[in-house]
């Protein structure tokens, strides 16, 4: 959620309870320097990706949980060595790195029908200390596109691909956006012969990932 200003890069100061503060704390100041203007087209960026992928902006709760009908899960938790999140992972303190596929054939309505999206993988990294994250493999899928990396500036957000097992570095305290890409590529997802045409059964514990 953002507030108005965030785009600008208004912190507040860090004050949550800003709403008394006529001053400094809470005015909005226009005159962006590069900083600014860098931070609001890089806001601009992220409001075009959440209309370009429905799955950004779904108005069901993600639960994990396998569908028998539809032989999918809409979200799998991944850890940085690229498997299935496990309850002992999730037990784990020291894990400050981990990523979420979100399948873009999931349930999107309350009719158990698929849906017609892109899958995307996306990974955080809370650490503060870069860690090495391995790309999942995912059944239908052939590479990860990069959208997004929140350690290289706005000139440098060039879409690249990344083939399966990639051991990839997760800058400190940093977002990571892929795009799941070949015959359940966001193109494909949308044709109804082209989905049709795929073979995308999935184990009751998730999608086919492999560790790379």
């Amino acid at each position: 959620m953002l507030v108005a200003g965030d785009e600008l890069g208004r912190t507040q100061q860090g004050n949550n309870n800003a709403y008394c503060q006529d001053n400094e704390i809470t005015w909005l100041d226009w005159a962006l320097d590069g900083k600014g203007e860098s931070l609001l087209e890089f806001v601009k960026m992220l409001t075009r990706l959440r209309h370009r992928y429905h799955i950004l902006r779904r108005s069901r709760f993600l639960t994990g949980a396998y569908s028998e009908e539809l032989g999918i899960k809409d979200v799998t938790w991944i850890n940085a060595a690229g498997g299935e999140m496990q309850v002992e992972h999730w037990d784990d303190g020291a894990m400050k790195c981990f990523g979420a596929v979100l399948d873009g054939r999931a349930q999107v309505t309350g009719i158990r029908q698929r849906g017609h999206d892109a899958t995307l993988l996306m990974v955080f990294n809370a650490h503060y200390e870069p860690v090495v994250f391995h790309l999942p493999e995912v059944a239908g899928g052939i590479a990860w596109q990069r959208m997004i990396d929140t350690h290289l500036p706005p000139c440098e957000q060039i879409r690249a691909d990344f083939v399966f097992g990639k051991s990839y570095q997760v800058t400190a305290r940093s977002f990571l956006l892929f795009e799941l890409m070949g015959h359940d590529s966001y193109a494909t997802a949308r044709s109804a012969q082209g989905h049709a045409a795929l073979d995308l059964s999935r184990r009751k514990s998730g999608a086919s990932f492999k560790p790379g």
